[in-house]
Parts: C-alpha cells; sequence; structure tokens
C-alpha cells in the first residue's frame, strides 16, 4: 500500500496550487534514449503523446529525443528537460558523482524484456564455458546481468571467451554471422533479426528475468522539478499508468498503436511481442521498494561501484508522485507491487 504520510505531504504540495490537474502552460519535456517507439514496454511513453493520454490528463508532453542516456543525463542537467527516462545504474552513477538532485519518480517497464540466444551447438548453459560471449563492454549493464542470470542457473560467466562488442543489435548481427556464439538481447531484438536459423534461445524473457529480477530504467525529475511542477509530474505518470493498463488488458491495442507509430515495423513482430509482454506493463507505476532496493544492492555489488558508498533509498526515489497518482486510480492487485 501507499505510505500515507509521503502521499498525504504530496497532496498538500498539490492542493496549495489550487489545482489537482496540470498547473503549466509550458510544455513537460520528456526525455527519451530512442528515436522512435522501441519494441519494448517502454514505447508507452513515446505512445501515451501519439494517442493523447498525457492530453487527457491535462498536461502537454513534448519529447525529447538522443541517443544515449549520458546525453539523456546532460540534457536534464542543463535544464533542456523536466524528465529523462535512463537505467538505473546510470542514475545511480550521476549519484555517485555527485548530481544528488536527481529522484526516479516512476518506471515504465517493470520487468527486463531480455533474453540469451546462442547458436544451437550450444544446448545448455553449461556449455558457454569456452564459447564466444558478446557484451556491450567489460563491466556494462548487460555483462553484469548475464553474469548474475547464468550464476543462478549453475553456470559461469567468467568461464566464456567475453567479447566486447557495443550496442546489442550489433552483438545480435555477430552472433548471427557466426562472430560470436551466444549475446544477451530484447526480445524485440531477437525477433527482428531476419534469419535464425542455426540459432534458438538459450534463456528465454520469463528464465531471464526471474533470474534477476531488477529494475531496469526509471523515469527521473530534479528536484526543481518536483518543487515547481508537482502536478505535471503526477499527470504523466497517471498517462503512463493508464495506458499501461489499457495495453495489458488488450495487447492487440499496444499492437495497432505501434503499427501507426512505426508503419515500417513488422506486424509479426508485434503479434509475437505482445503477448510476451502480459507481466511487463507498468500498471502501478513500476516503483515496488523492494525491488528498487534489490536493485541498488545489486548494482552497488559490481565492479562499476566498487568502493562507493551505497545512498539510502530515499536519496534517489520519491514516492510521493506515483502514490499520488494512484490515490486517483487505485491499485491494480497481482501486478507490479505498490509496496511501500
Amino acid at each position: 500500500m501507499p505510505n500515507i504520510p509521503r502521499l498525504l505531504a504530496w497532496l498538500v504540495v498539490m492542493l496549495a496550487s489550487g489545482s489537482v490537474q496540470a498547473q503549466s502552460d509550458a510544455p513537460f519535456r520528456l526525455i527519451v534514449t530512442h528515436l522512435e517507439p522501441p519494441l519494448v514496454p517502454n514505447s508507452v511513453m513515446d505512445l501515451a503523446e501519439e494517442l493523447g493520454y498525457f492530453d487527457q490528463e491535462g498536461v502537454s508532453v513534448e519529447l525529447v529525443r538522443v541517443q544515449q542516456t549520458p546525453s539523456a543525463l546532460a540534457a536534464l542537467q542543463a535544464g533542456e528537460g523536466d524528465m529523462a527516462n535512463i537505467g538505473v545504474d546510470a542514475l545511480m552513477q550521476a549519484i555517485a558523482s555527485g548530481a544528488d538532485d536527481f529522484r526516479a519518480v516512476t518506471s515504465p517497464n517493470t520487468s527486463l524484456p531480455f533474453v540469451i540466444a546462442a547458436n544451437t551447438s550450444i544446448n545448455s548453459v553449461a556449455e558457454l564455458a569456452g564459447a564466444r560471449f558478446g557484451v556491450g563492454r567489460i563491466g556494462s549493464l548487460d555483462h553484469s546481468l548475464s553474469s548474475l542470470v547464468l550464476a543462478s542457473l549453475g553456470a559461469e560467466l567468467d568461464q566464456a571467451q567475453i567479447v566486447a562488442l557495443g550496442q546489442p543489435n550489433v552483438r545480435a548481427q555477430a552472433l548471427a554471422a557466426g562472430q560470436i556464439d551466444a549475446t544477451t538481447m530484447s526480445i524485440g531484438t531477437w525477433l527482428s533479426l531476419p534469419d535464425t536459423s542455426g540459432l534458438h534461445l538459450l534463456v528465454d524473457q520469463d528464465r531471464y528475468f526471474a533470474a534477476a529480477p531488477l529494475v531496469n530504467k526509471v523515469n527521473v525529475v530534479p528536484g526543481q522539478v518536483l518543487a515547481d511542477r508537482p502536478e505535471d509530474v503526477a499527470a504523466v505518470i497517471r498517462a503512463l499508468v493508464r495506458i499501461s493498463r489499457d495495453f495489458a488488458a488488450d495487447p492487440q491495442l499496444w499492437v495497432s498503436a505501434m503499427e501507426r507509430a512505426v508503419p515500417d515495423a513488422d506486424i509479426a513482430v508485434l503479434q509475437a511481442l505482445a503477448p510476451s509482454f502480459s507481466a511487463s506493463w507498468s500498471v502501478n507505476g513500476g516503483m515496488s521498494r523492494n525491488a528498487l532496493t534489490y536493485t541498488a544492492d545489486w548494482l552497488y555489488a559490481t565492479e562499476d561501484f566498487a568502493g562507493r558508498t551505497r545512498p539510502a533509498l530515499e536519496d534517489w526515489v520519491e514516492f510521493g508522485p506515483v502514490d499520488a497518482a494512484l490515490a486517483r486510480l487505485g491499485v491494480q492487485p497481482n501486478a507490479d507491487p505498490a509496496d511501500r
């Protein structure tokens, strides 16, 4: 259940401005790290704008598109956006480097739509020993996550030959070309491969997330935005929760919306993806205290955070906005937990 004192404090701030609707005519700039709606549940941010969900909540949202998380963080710090969708690892790195004014307020994607794909000569995770395993870079999130997943399944990634290749699409192409033997990628990247002959899923989406139940990405706002535009923040979250609930209730709505938003998308891929996201929509805002704590604990045990002091949850998370949204919309049972 939502934290009542925190929720009441947030509602007082909202009511003090005279309205529980968005209070500014200025566009609310939401920074995303993709150039078109991605084939993952994070697409709700683009589709909420396309389908008018933000307008229905009384907030005018302008999507600011950048190509990488460092650019998103730089834009947010420079005041070029009001909210940014970034990886939790990137947020923690920024805070560790002194950017202590950022707070995570919602997560549009409650689970990691990742898989481990391999060539068909590898039939078990144990057979990855000695194989060529593609990662973004040594110590990258996909590298660390894959180590966690494989360890939970009884294998050790450090027994493979680690090959640093960069972005997931590059790794997928290298796998298809036989340059590596296995790699981690999103289910969307897997289904988008033009030819998967000779390849298979060694670890599917459900097994991957069960082994690594982490919060992957969060929407972050600076403290000044929380102070100046609390209704806008809450309105954005309500819109994202509402569209997530609609897609969870009827996956075909997502297929149709993506088909319009990305005309060159393969409809067969969209139809295959939709049911795989059944448990991935953030119908309660995606801000489980337990999941966020687990994520931070795990991150600070990785090489990237060695020697750094782990911040308290309240130093990088603000539950008030999502609790205010759920006070209006209610909490859906048997979905992403609203545990506070």
